[in-house]
């Protein structure tokens, strides 16, 4: 059967997840002909779960009682798991069930109409500041539903018991006309919410720019500020400042005209996108000031050369670990995915020359995930589609480096595939099935013990990083989910682990908390992967049939890096984010303020991520370097996807899916001749 367009990159991306719920797809000894879904369609409210089972028929209409079935559907929206449907987001959406059958992948979708359960709460939000005459303030809402949790996006209507003395536009956007009281009104739902306000005269008269710098890079992030005053030069502290700017690009970019968006003014900070003169203009009523600004390219790019090659090319490349071993020299562990379960170790003390030096087979058909603990002690490798469908991890004794041995094989509630693990001295974190991950004790790395665990309802979790004693962990459905894990500053333990926050992004593959020295800032880089381009102008290639077969077309897909300013953990702030178009954001590491980006097809990619950070860096003459790997001999021929990137003494190591493990190094900085 043929899979359609906008369900291609889903199904790869959903493979995976597949394998972690049971064992591979294998053929069945009763050939697969057709899905039935009880019920054929289902209609529900967001928060619920229903019961939802799909039959495996042969040609006869019998069941195919060994079959394998999985299902799934957007990690945002909806997922399937043990014959029951869970509902996260309102739309209409689509649960897709996949089977082999005699002549490939049988496929049925389900419908799934989604519904939000009725408002319970209505809040409205008042931005900073006093309702002058002349001045304009946002209003904003927040819907809770009866069980507390938040509606997202919310759109209610707006009105002004009295426009005279203030009106309201459709967006919230409350301007005070004439002196007088008057209450604002939001409703949504049928659920209404107030703010009375009353209107005084502005008494300010001119403003006091505290803008200072005159010249900046593209990217720098520099803080706006001013003081309102009186006619008796006394200052108006609540009095609101509304910030915009004018541009005059580069004399390089005048020729070729300018994209939308030179600059970004946005929670009292600036930031240029683009070279040029940026003049910064300040309003609180009548009361208008202004300062010019010089931005100048940033001026970071530098030139990036392979320096040496791991070359897998028979199978897939998963994920790669450096450590540096108890010999003293230094080695890489390498997964392959739907490689029947082989993991290579390289000996990559001489960076120019990558040597392979033994592999080791585990019962898996994909290992995602490698790691090694930061003494190097001992590795981990994950397994997905186990003949048993146990699963669970694989602990490598490694005080022989270049010849690791199995020291155990654990599984205790780890009954789903193993999709990725963070390691530390004396514990191993692993995600089971999507659903929990797993705190193991390894300190006797032959005789492992469980410890603990967290699971975050109604999410499906994917990947998470240890920092500080704080676990944060991507889990779609509910976003960034942060838990004291033996910071005990929230009252979390190892042993118990404690519910910090949760950040509802919209997105929950991959994260990385990074501590930036110069500003004081935690910043949390999280990644989308959306192997479904469905709906983009370029929606990439039907390639799922084609997956385990050499030299099939290249792979594609989607989604961006989201940055957050998690300083404070309880009022997270989305302030930039890293995005392309065409390519997909996977695996990501941030080192002495390089963000290092495996960014699939998009390939190996560096951008510095130094200072404040607001906007989209890719915008910025951020980008340091970009290597898209290829080889003519690659599993897909000439086709870069790259899947992890990590720094390594002064070189960058990277696994692409198609062509195995590279090294590359940036070059000197040349300076620019006048």
């Amino acid at each position: 059967m043929k899979l359609t367009r906008s369900l291609v990159g889903a199904i790869f991306g959903a493979l995976a997840l597949a394998l972690a719920l049971g064992s591979p797809l294998v053929a069945q000894t009763s050939t697969v002909a057709k899905l039935v879904a009880e019920p054929a369609a289902v209609t529900m409210r967001a928060g619920d779960s229903l019961p939802l089972k799909v039959r495996a028929l042969d040609a006869n209409g019998r069941d195919v009682r060994d079959a394998t079935v999985r299902v799934f559907g957007s990690r945002r929206a909806v997922a399937w798991n043990n014959g029951m449907v869970t509902a996260f987001q309102a739309g209409n959406h689509t649960l897709t069930a996949i089977a082999e059958g005699a002549s490939g992948m049988i496929q049925l979708e389900i419908p799934v109409v989604i519904t939000w359960p009725p408002i319970g709460k209505l809040d409205i939000v008042v931005a900073e500041g006093r309702l002058y005459t002349g001045i304009t303030l946002a209003h904003s809402v927040k819907a809770r539903h009866p069980d507390g949790t938040e509606r997202p996006s919310p759109v209610p209507a707006w009105r002004s018991s009295n426009p005279a003395v203030a009106t309201v536009d459709r967006f919230g956007n409350v301007r005070g006309v004439a002196p007088g009281t008057t209450t604002i009104t939001a409703e949504l739902d049928g659920v209404q919410a107030t703010k009375a306000h009353t209107v005084v005269r502005n008494p300010v008269t001119s403003l006091v720019l505290g803008v200072r710098d005159t010249t900046i890079r593209t990217g720098d992030v520099l803080k706006l500020t001013a003081t309102a005053r009186q006619a008796d030069g006394r200052s108006v502290t609540d009095a609101p400042i509304t910030w915009s700017y004018t541009y005059v690009p580069d004399d390089s970019l005048a020729p070729s005209g300018l994209p939308g968006g030179a600059g970004i003014v946005q929670f009292g900070l600036f930031a240029g996108n683009y070279p040029g003169r940026y003049t910064i203009m300040a309003r609180s009523g009548s009361a208008f000031s202004e300062t010019t600004l010089q931005v100048r390219p940033r001026e970071v790019r530098r030139r990036i050369a392979v320096t040496g090659r791991g070359s897998i090319t028979n199978t897939h490349t998963s994920d790669l670990w450096p450590w540096t071993g108890k010999d003293g020299r230094d080695y890489a562990l390498v997964g392959t995915w739907g490689g029947d379960g082989y993991a290579f170790i390289y000996d990559i003390t001489d960076l120019n020359n990558l040597v392979k030096t033994d592999s080791v087979r585990i019962d898996a058909r994909t290992i995602n995930d490698v790691t090694v603990s930061p003494d190097g002690r001992y590795g981990a490798l994950s397994r997905e589609g186990a003949s048993n469908r146990v699963n669970g991890v694989v602990i490598l004794d490694l005080a022989n480096p270049a010849h690791p041995k199995v020291a155990a094989t654990f599984n205790q509630e780890l009954t789903g595939g193993v999709h990725n693990m963070f390691a530390t001295n004396d514990h191993l974190f692993a995600v089971s099935g999507g659903a929990k991950y797993v705190i193991i004790d390894v300190k006797d790395i032959y005789n492992p013990k469980y410890l603990s665990e967290y699971r975050h309802p109604n999410a499906r979790l994917h990947d998470l990083w240890v920092h500080d004693g704080i676990a944060y962990s991507a889990q779609g459905g509910a976003g960034t989910v942060v838990v004291d894990v033996g910071n005990g500053k929230y009252g979390g333990t190892i042993e118990q682990p404690k519910l910090i926050t949760v950040y509802p992004v919209n997105s929950g593959h991959e994260i990385y908390p990074y501590f930036q020295a110069a500003t004081g800032k935690t910043y949390l880089f999280i990644g989308d992967e959306e192997m479904n381009r469905s709906g983009r102008v370029w929606e990439g290639t039907s390639y799922f049939s084609q997956i385990n077969t050499p030299g099939g077309p290249p792979q594609t897909s989607g989604g961006f890096v989201h940055i957050v300013d998690f300083t404070d953990p309880k009022n997270p702030k989305p302030v930039a984010r890293y995005h392309l178009e065409d390519f997909g954001a996977h695996d990501i590491i941030v080192q002495d303020d390089v963000l290092y980006h495996a960014y699939y097809e998009g390939g190996v990619r560096l951008v510095d991520v130094s200072g404040e950070l607001l906007g989209n860096l890719a915008d910025q003459g951020r980008e340091i370097a970009v290597f898209k790997p290829y080889d003519p001999k690659g599993y897909t021929p000439n086709a870069a996807f790259v899947m992890n990137a990590m720094p390594w003494k002064g070189h960058v190591l990277f696994t692409d899916f198609n062509s195995g493990l590279w090294s590359a190094r940036l070059q000197p900085k040349q300076n620019l001749t006048p």
